[in-house]
Parts: C-alpha cells; structure tokens; sequence
C-alpha cells in the first residue's frame, strides 16, 4: 500500500493521480462535516472501486446501530462498527435478537467505557424490575429518538428478563416517547423536572445519570437472575459505581455498553483486511479519540473493560496486530 507520498529518483515528488485527488477531496470534506456537531448527517458509508470499474468493491459503513451487523452478514457492506460490542458477540452467538450464529470477526474495539441504566423517578414508586411487571405501573418512559439506535434491542432484552416489554407498558396505560438526543437534553431530562416522565432507559450513563440522581431519580439495580440470563445471551455485568457518582446511594448492578466493536466477515478476504489494518495505523494520528490524542491501536485489538473483545479477531487482523507488536 502507498499511504505516504512518493517520490521520483531525484527526491522529487510524484504528482497524485487526478483519480486520488479527487476522491481524497471528498474524503477530507466528509471527514470536516462528519466532525461538525452543527451539521445534522455525520453517518458515514463509504464505498470504494476502480476507476471506471462497474461495481462497487469494497463499502464501510460507519454506523453503530444494528444494522452494520446485517449490511456485512449479507454481504452489502464489508467493514462496519457496532456499539455496544456485546451486540456483535451476540450476533456470533446467534443469541438475543440474532436467531441464528452470524460468521463475523472483530477488526479492532474503539474504546469507550459505558453502562446501561433504567431510572424511574421517586414519584413512580418503583424500586425494581419486576415491579414494573406485577404491579402493571403505567410509566412514561423516555427512549432514544433514534428508533435503529443499539439501544433499543438492549432495552427489549433487559426488560425480558423481567417477563414484559415496551409493547406491555403502553397496554397498562403508560407511554413510549422517543426524544431526541442523549438523556441530558433538556427534552429528556428536562421532561423528568417537569413532571412529564417517569423513567428514562438509555447508554451514555457519564452525561446524564448524576442529574438524574440529584434529582431524586433511582437507578433500578438487576438481580442476579436477570444479570445471569443476560450473561448467557453474551452481555457482560457491570456497576454504576457509587464512587463515579457520588449522588447514587449505592453501586448499582447493570450490563456493559462498552466499546465500539469495528467487524467484518469470518471469509473476508484477508488482503483486505490486512489493508484495512494498514490505514488504519497509518492514518491513526489523525483520527481523533476522546480528547486524549492518537487511535489506542494497543488497547483497541486486545479484549480490555471499556473495549470488551468477546469473539476473535480476523485471522489477518490477528496476524497484522501481533506482527506490528500490538499482540504479544
């Protein structure tokens, strides 16, 4: 792969094909708006060919909603990401929403350490799960606005292991919104402070759950039951530590919704991948993480808390990680 410039014998640069100016353009125009929190379409797919070629060879879908693990099953797009990385685990399982074992491998995990809370207000009474359930509470629970967001399918599972679904709240008299953005946004959050909503299920536990604690919400532990059943369909369990958020009472029992699992097909062909390994080494400076600077290309191809590696990598990502020293 040519991914620094060239240069001609006598130390002079090669001037670039117009097909890679071209194409590097638009690249670097998505890559600014793709950054832009102003800008309303930052989801990125990506598709690759030859110059001229009839078909499309080589697509990455920037998403990390479920519906990457299907584009790469069913072969319409060969690299894509999911979060949490426990989705992509369930998909190789064939557990949870996946009815059958899906033949995906990891490439890296984008760090990112997370939980999944369910907060009802002090007002609604409810101290657990399954509560909910015997009592028939008719919450009006705030849910993501992005209905194919991960979210979801770990709400429906979680809520299962307590015998009910969303589908059961509305028929006990309660209601489903689904508000833009995170639980900090004033939509969300803000609802609760007015008396419009009861409980709010959702991720991103770091931007919202002190509010929602200091303003008298309760974060609805899981039993070892429910924490055990999820652990079987590939979840991990986790705590909402006490010590993070000084206004909870106490550590909270929950799942992981760490790490931003990116994957591709079991058969994939492993120039490919060892290609896509390549650039991203190559371009890891300049992608930004957090804040903290360069892609932690060491923490991103081992199983680790904020970036839970629970299948196997591509055997040609294996091979590049522990080729270059990232893999002992």
């Amino acid at each position: 792969m040519k991914l620094l410039p060239r240069f001609d014998d006598q130390g002079g640069r090669v001037r670039p094909e117009p097909v890679a100016t071209r194409s590097r353009l638009m690249l670097e125009v998505a890559s600014v708006l793709a950054m832009d929190d102003d800008w309303p379409y930052r989801q990125v797919d990506v598709r690759l060919r030859e110059q001229g070629g009839a078909d499309w060879r080589l697509r990455l879908f920037a998403s990390d909603a479920p519906g990457g693990i299907e584009a790469v099953a069913a072969g319409e797009a060969d690299v894509a990401i999911v979060n949490p990385s426990a989705l992509l685990t369930l998909a190789v399982r064939g557990s949870g929403p996946f009815r059958q074992p899906l033949p995906l491998r990891a490439i890296v995990v984008i760090p990112s350490y997370d939980q999944f809370a369910l907060a009802v207000t002090a007002a609604s009474g409810v101290t657990s799960l399954a509560e909910i359930r015997e009592r028939q509470v008719p919450l009006r629970v705030s849910l993501r606005g992005q209905r194919d967001h991960s979210v979801h399918a770990v709400t429906r599972e979680v809520l299962a292991t307590a015998g009910f679904g969303i589908e059961d709240l509305v028929a006990w008299g309660g209601q489903i919104r689904y508000d833009r953005g995170l639980p900090d946004n004033a939509g969300r959050l803000g609802a609760v402070e007015r008396g419009e909503v009861d409980a709010i299920f959702d991720e991103a536990v770091g931007v919202w759950v002190e509010r929602a604690a200091e303003l008298g919400m309760r974060l609805l532990p899981l039993d070892e039951a429910a924490l055990q059943h999820l652990e079987g369909l590939g979840f991990r369990r986790d705590v909402i530590a006490k010590a993070a958020y000084p206004s909870l009472p106490a550590d909270v029992p929950a799942i992981d919704f760490s790490g931003f699992a990116v994957f591709t097909r079991a058969d994939a062909p492993d120039a490919l991948i060892t290609a896509y390994c390549a650039a991203l080494e190559a371009g890891k400076a300049r992608i930004p993480w957090e804040g903290e600077g360069p892609l932690p290309l060491e923490r991103m191809c081992r199983d680790t808390p904020e970036g839970p590696l629970d299948v196997p990598l591509h055997a040609a990502a294996e091979r590049f990680w522990r080729e270059r020293g990232y893999l002992a």
